[in-house]
């Protein structure tokens, strides 16, 4: 027998071995895992994950947002900003926002998300209430920058962590609950908001300034409840009996393959990540949806209120198009796991976010048109908060493996917020009340959003039938290097 012969012999052996080790260790899960409920395992599960990570998205999002309700009170006034100075109040939020994501997720992975999520949410929550005692210009743009830092890992965490939790036919419904967060926080802040305007005077205090005070102290109060009841990663998991957490690492592991919890992030690492074009695609989906969203997060209560409403009663009706876009992306959600199915319910929603802010491109300043423009906000923020989940969490969870799931989804989020500063410059003072360039940026980032969608389909597709084609070339690799790496796996199949 030759040399090449012999070493292609042992190579086999070897793999062999490796994959027989790797069965017996499975068996014995498997025999364990046998006596868990698994309805009983996934309503634990909800409950610590699901449940927890809403409440904390749904302060973030809050705390990031009510200067939008605060405007309504005076802020502006008070802190003497003119020009385009309160826009670029909401954009220094996003600088912080964009940079640090990723290191987040890298810290997040390092000191557990119970530790690092509670922590995050504790300061951005004190840097809020520091927002309602500002004096000037400097002062809110300082505390915008801080808070934008402390809340940067929040939402890319979040959804790091249920990754980690749930097979891909399970997460959608759950990553749209909790992305549905802030459709709750909006609409929440809005009635919380209108509350809060009656306090105007109290304690020598105007109402925008309470507005940040008493939402940003529930903020620090829920930020410590949350450090003891908030989920770590599966393999830490104290609240799982050993036959519960077997059953969820074989769960996991049939679905997208071993974990790498241990696996150390490096540079190089990342940067490989993020040259994958399909992890740049993702990126212009988010993009593409975040102007949208952001424009109308934070400008919503000021173009309900050129419709001729009140302060208060701008508040009150920024509240059922919130209430909509929550329960059809849930709907979506619900449809889209059943079927196992991704692409058309992403562009759907955002077929009909185009109808919306078209609508209100096309309307004017009459009586019966102002009624056409409200109804045409409900259709551009039910599609555009629709699709976000849909596209995040397709993305997300078609990766595997801790490393490339931390980097690509923190990629993803961090690069998308660059809308978040489009947004804030798309609504300018000048342009009240038809906001003509706003709608019309709108309409343009949601067809980026589109057409990236398309691209990561064709992506996902290609890459599918490449492996099937090849993959009686990739039984020489051992089951340890396949499964280091991740979703780049040639025996793993995308989701789309």
């Amino acid at each position: 027998m030759s040399f090449e012969e012999n070493l292609s012999s042992s190579t086999a052996e070897k793999a062999e071995l490796e994959r027989t080790d790797e069965e017996a260790k499975d068996a014995d899960s498997l025999s364990v895992a046998e006596e868990v409920s698994e309805w009983k395992v996934m309503a634990k599960i909800d409950c610590r994950v699901v449940v927890m990570l809403v409440v904390m998205y749904v302060f973030a999002f809050l705390d990031r947002v009510n200067i939008g309700n605060a405007a309504l009170f005076g802020l502006k006034d008070d802190l003497h900003l003119g020009g385009n100075e309160y826009n670029t109040a909401l954009v220094i939020f996003f600088v912080p926002y964009i940079f640090f994501e990723i290191l987040s997720n890298a810290l997040m992975k390092h000191f557990r998300p119970h530790v690092w999520l509670s922590g995050c949410m504790l300061l951005f929550g004190i840097t809020t209430c520091l927002q309602g005692l500002t004096q000037n210009y400097s002062g809110i743009l300082a505390t915008r920058f801080f808070l934008g830092l402390f809340e940067c890992g929040m939402f890319p965490g979040g959804l790091y962590l249920l990754a980690m939790w749930y097979r891909r036919e399970d997460a959608l419904k759950r990553c749209a609950f909790f992305f549905g967060s802030n459709n709750l926080a909006g609409a929440f802040g809005g009635l919380l908001a209108t509350a809060i305007g009656k306090m105007d005077g109290m304690r020598g205090f105007r109402a925008w300034r309470w507005v940040f005070i008493l939402e940003g102290a529930l903020s620090c109060v829920v930020a410590v409840l949350l450090f003891f009841l908030i989920a770590d990663f599966p393999e830490e998991a104290t609240w799982l009996t050993p036959a519960e957490k077997a059953f969820v690492k074989i769960r996991l592991k049939e679905d997208v393959g071993s974990s790498q919890r241990d696996e150390r992030i490096t540079i190089k690492f990342a940067l490989s990540v993020i040259s994958d074009y399909k992890v740049i695609a993702a990126g212009f989906m988010y993009l593409g949806l975040i102007t949208p969203a952001y424009g109308y997060a934070y400008f919503a209560p000021t173009i309900i209120q050129s419709l001729g409403h009140s302060a208060i009663q701008s508040q009150l009706l920024s509240v059922p198009p919130w209430v909509c876009a929550f329960v059809l992306a849930i709907s979506i959600a619900v449809f889209s796991d059943r079927l196992r199915h991704r692409f058309l319910f992403a562009v759907v929603p955002m077929a009909l976010a185009l109808a919306g802010f078209s609508a209100l491109v096309a309307t004017g300043e009459g009586g019966n048109e102002r009624n056409l423009k409200y109804g045409a906000l409900y259709l551009a923020a039910c599609g555009t908060f629709s699709a976000m989940p849909v596209v995040l969490c397709w993305f997300t969870t078609n990766l595997a493996g801790h490393r490339r799931r931390a980097i690509a989804i923190a990629w993803q989020v961090g690069f998308g917020n660059v809308g978040g500063i489009v947004s804030a410059y798309a609504f300018l003072a000048q342009d009240a009340p038809r906001y003509i360039t706003g709608y019309s940026l709108c309409i343009a980032f949601v067809c980026v959003s589109a057409l990236a969608s398309c691209i990561y389909l064709v992506g996902c597709i290609w890459e599918n039938r490449r492996r099937s084609r090849n993959a009686p070339f990739s039984d020489g690799l051992s089951v340890q290097e396949k499964e280091s790496m991740g979703d780049l796996n040639p025996d793993y199949r995308y989701l789309y």
